[in-house]
């Protein structure tokens, strides 16, 4: 008997028989060559869902590992970032390094120091760095500022929209451009295009003379492909090189266009920052890299990051990082600095899905006596990404985090924390995987006391309007919720 009739002895035809037997030795052998390739410079989490799902469902998991399972960047896009990062770090070779007379505590130069040579720029002094709060608020601001503008507006998202809200900025910037300033405009294209209101935010560019592109887009009958689910999650806004700002918010309304929400009274909660000083340059950089990607238009004088008035007393240090650099720029920073810390770590992240090393940091520095909350949603925006997050919460709670849950129906989407009364860090990072390996972000180490008391004040808001979750009440959660946030945590780690 033939080896086909003993895996298949089912009254097939014979070509059947062959067939089904040839399929069954192919999956035999695609397992066994997967198990040699999937592992190569993975974490070993993300590595055993791989094989897990490959395993299980042979053909689906090698089809989605095809899919999803390249984590970089083409080869030409990781060769531009290098460039760049050659070309600033030549820039700031005769300048100290880090270009900073800060003369705080050790660890926080060593933070520096790694961020300096991971990402290329330098912490500076003299800094203007002012919070905003209120979603309204911020869009205002950025609209005041464009008013203002005289050369150059530099601008990029990762949602974008037309909308009753964002109407005023659009505006600003469009009347900006009329009067002969150059107005340059990126959004991520699959993260914008899966809101409501896509096309008619193309049509008013396309009638305007904004110069805007898509970042990262998925365009294939144009030769524009990669994986699906890479995302360039920034937001950037320059203005002549003098002022600028970076947080968490999209520019679109608090609801995100979707009617759902708007019946629930579902809104999105934000921090924003608003810069002024020798730290708007090294933003800037970070915007003419997406910009050279994107439209291979270098943007030369930019690149060079010149001597501006001090107007404040801020220290800070831009930290981009992605799929573009050949580290995990973010998460080896956020590491470094929870195990410095001292007395406390507040952390708000709106997608809370660490992987082994950043749990190890949080807990072990509860373990050890500090003070360490974490400000999450109630209930949060994304199914699978929400049960994830859960699935920590046992681990947190028992270690000793403390875990606040902002009320439903708003998403807490800000994405900052806090270490003693010494640094901040805020940004478009959430505490994720996909943050951490797929995302391009943008993060900024502050350190000023003004500007720390100021975060004091956004987190004692957070905590006034939030509920503790403690241990007790986590226990009581019923068999079908572990079962369902375990499996989600599962598929967290397939990047």
């Amino acid at each position: 008997m033939g080896v086909c009739q003993v895996l298949f002895p089912f009254p097939f035809g014979q070509e059947w028989t062959w067939l089904l037997g040839a399929w069954a030795i192919a999956e035999v052998i695609m397992r066994i060559v997967l198990l040699g390739i999937i592992p190569g410079n993975r974490r070993p989490t993300t590595a055993m869902a791989w094989l897990l799902a490959v395993f299980l469902i042979p053909s689906v998991g090698f089809v989605l590992f095809l899919l999803f399972g390249n984590f970089k960047l083409s080869k030409r896009r990781r060769e531009q970032q290098e460039e760049v990062n050659r070309r600033v770090r030549a820039v700031t070779s005769d300048l100290s390094d880090p270009v900073s007379v800060y003369s705080g505590p050790e660890w926080v130069k060593s933070a520096g120091e790694l961020n300096h040579r991971l990402g290329s720029l330098p912490m500076v002094d003299g800094n203007k760095v002012e919070l905003i709060p209120g979603y309204h608020e911020s869009i205002k601001a950025m609209a005041e500022a464009v008013r203002d503008a005289k050369n150059y507006i530099n601008a990029e998202f990762y949602i974008m929209s037309s909308d009753s809200v964002t109407d005023e900025l659009l505006t600003e910037l469009e009347k900006a451009a009329e009067r002969g300033v150059t107005v340059r405009l990126l959004f991520d294209h699959i993260g914008t295009l899966r809101v409501k209101g896509y096309r008619r935010l193309i049509r008013r560019l396309k009638a305007g003379k904004i110069q805007w592109k898509r970042m990262l887009p998925l365009l294939p009958i144009h030769g524009q492909w990669r994986r699906p689910d890479l995302r360039n999650h920034r937001k950037i806004m320059v203005i002549d090189g003098q002022v600028a700002f970076t947080g968490s918010q999209n520019l679109i309304e608090p609801s995100y266009n979707n009617p759902k929400h708007h019946k629930v009274g579902r809104k999105w909660v934000e921090l924003m920052s608003r810069l002024e000083g020798p730290i708007v340059p090294t933003l800037n950089v970070v915007f003419a890299t997406d910009w050279l990607s994107e439209t291979d238009e270098s943007l030369e004088d930019q690149l060079r990051l010149p001597a501006l008035p001090s107007p404040g007393q801020v220290t800070a240090q831009v930290v981009p990082s992605g799929p573009g650099f050949a580290t995990e720029n973010n998460l080896r920073l956020f590491n470094t600095l929870i195990y410095s810390a001292q007395h406390r770590i507040s952390i708000c992240s709106p997608y809370f899905v660490p992987d082994d090393s950043l749990l190890y940091a949080i807990t072990t520095a509860a373990q050890r006596g500090v003070n360490v909350e974490l400000f999450v949603s109630e209930k949060g925006d994304q199914f699978l990404v929400h049960h994830a997050q859960r699935s920590y919460y046992e681990a947190l709670l028992t270690a000793g985090v403390r875990i606040w849950l902002y009320p439903e129906p708003f998403v807490l989407h800000s994405k900052h924390f806090s270490v003693d009364d010494d640094v901040i860090i805020i940004g478009s990072s959430n505490m994720d995987m996909r943050s951490f390996g797929l995302n391009m972000e943008i993060s900024m180490l502050v350190r000023g006391e003004e500007f720390v008391r100021e975060m004091r004040d956004v987190e004692a808001d957070y905590r006034s309007l939030s509920r503790e979750l403690t241990l007790e009440e986590w226990e009581k959660q019923p068999l079908r919720s572990t079962v369902l946030d375990n499996l989600a945590r599962l598929t967290s780690a397939l990047q």
